[in-house]
């Protein structure tokens, strides 16, 4: 899907959004993710990035006043490390939530909706998934498969923002 048109002609809005830990080795995939594209999005592509650790409620507050949002975040899933999973909102899997004031993205979605938040509709959210070795161990290093997995990232998010011509 390429860069749709917002209200009154304009560009969509998108947000990115890297989540994870730079000190848990493979959880940092998705800022790694971010700070690539940060250099490789025109300055005038109407794209804000940004790196977080929280998802559920402060994501849901990130996405308020965009069109569009692409997440990008390490996943704990049986599938080979490094492998990419691209899923809609109500796809995303059940994973820990650092906090038990917290909820999922679908909750924090529906709540931010009911609330009179403008965000951007479920079929305008993408999550695309690394599948992580490992997310426990203090590192600052991901493990190698998660490693080369950040290119092929990076162009997924290009091409589905239709910047894949963007060097």
């Amino acid at each position: 899907m390429a860069l749709t048109e917002g209200g009154e002609g304009k560009t969509a809005r998108t947000l990115i959004v890297g989540l994870g830990n730079p000190l848990l080795s493979d959880d940092a995939v998705g800022l790694r993710v971010a700070a690539a594209l940060r250099e490789r999005i025109p300055p005038d592509a109407n794209v804000d990035i940004l790196e977080d650790y929280r998802g559920g409620l402060r994501l849901m507050e990130h996405m308020m006043g965009y069109d569009r949002a692409v997440i990008i975040d390490a996943l704990l899933i049986d599938a080979p490390p490094g492998s990419l999973h691209v899923l809609g909102v109500h796809d995303i899997p059940t994973q820990r939530s650092a906090s038990a004031h917290d909820v999922n993205l679908p909750t924090a979605l529906d709540f931010g909706r009911r609330a009179g938040a403008q965000l951007p509709a479920d079929k305008d959210i993408l999550l695309i998934g690394i599948a992580a070795a490992d997310v426990e161990t203090f590192d600052e290093n991901m493990t190698p498969a998660v490693e080369a997995a950040v290119g092929e990232v990076v162009t997924a998010v290009l091409a589905h923002l239709g910047l894949l011509f963007a060097v």
